[in-house]
């Protein structure tokens, strides 16, 4: 059995490709007892504070329904509560924390800012989102892949779009899992150049293919799975000019998604800018998988949550 409890759940790569597996075989499980509605009191007395420095719709409302219906409590805090870093020092935050509740998650700008909480805390440190990876969000994905097309293996996986915190946790899971994963992003804003050469040496490892092509059309040629996210991340937006002009060759419509497989699903982490980088017709069309993607948000940090502190 593996050996979760305790552990921070900060980057897809502090993890094994039997781990990670792991974890979606434990999501698709939790997930089968509420459809059944089987309780689960996995967390019955237990506390997750949920550390907040920018704001989301999704990973506020799954975190708290993950701990509700495990059995346990959320305690949001948000920036003007605690001012992390400015008026309280984070290493100070993370001890004070740690005397009180079970586990923290973190939504931050600074990756840097997730780093030195974990380094202090004495309890798990779940990273919600920082500038340089979103891992939950992955592990969320991999969930839905694996639902919609019975397997994560044997497909080929294209991200379009801004070379961000989701397509590195993409690239990394891509390489700890052995997967064939397509970037196709402007040549300004590919993924974190650490992160790759990471993703490289892993790849060598796992057997991974993991691949940048500029034009979008040649990278989405034949994928099963076509992902795209926002062009201009929350604090880049005095970028939204120019990142605008570069990014419109790499907008997901009909007539990019027609280079895909026949059955590709669609994906986009979402809050979509519907008319940029997704159309409507793409978005609400029979290929898209969205909205399952972000259910299944709830059932993967069910499971993170269950693994590490219960």
């Amino acid at each position: 059995m593996y050996s979760f409890k305790g552990r921070d759940f900060i980057d897809i790569a502090d993890f094994t490709r039997e781990e990670i597996e792991y974890i979606i075989y434990t999501a698709l499980e939790l997930k089968r007892r509420l459809f059944l509605k089987q309780e689960t009191s996995l967390l019955k007395g237990k506390v997750l504070t949920l550390l907040f420095e920018k704001p989301s719709l999704r990973t506020r409302v799954s975190f708290e329904l993950a701990m509700h219906q495990l059995g346990g409590k959320a305690l949001y805090l948000g920036p003007q509560e605690v001012g992390l870093g400015k008026r309280e020092a984070i290493k100070d935050v993370a001890l004070v924390l740690s005397r009180m509740v079970d586990g923290i998650m973190i939504r931050t700008f600074a990756h840097n800012n997730v780093l030195e909480l974990a380094k202090y805390a004495t309890v798990p440190v779940i990273n919600g989102l920082s500038d340089l990876h979103h891992p939950c969000q992955i592990m969320g994905d991999l969930l839905t892949i694996k639902e919609k097309r019975g397997q994560l293996e044997n497909l080929k996986i294209c991200f379009v779009g801004d070379g961000n915190n989701v397509c590195n946790s993409l690239i990394t899971a891509s390489a700890v899992l052995g997967l064939e994963t397509w970037i196709s992003t402007p040549p300004q804003y590919k993924p974190d150049p650490e992160v790759w050469k990471w993703a490289e040496r892993e790849s060598k490892k796992s057997g991974a293919k993991i691949v940048y092509e500029a034009d979008p059309y040649k990278a989405v040629e034949n994928a099963d799975v076509v992902y795209t996210d926002v062009w201009v991340s929350m604090g880049k937006e005095v970028e939204y000019e120019t990142r605008a002009q570069h990014f419109k060759p790499y907008q997901l419509n009909s007539k990019l998604l027609s280079r895909a497989s026949e059955n590709a699903i669609v994906m986009h982490c979402m809050p979509a800018h519907r008319g940029e980088e997704i159309t409507d017709e793409v978005m609400d069309g029979p290929q898209s998988v969205v909205y399952d993607q972000a259910e299944n948000r709830l059932h993967v940090q069910k499971a993170i949550l269950a693994l590490i502190v219960g």
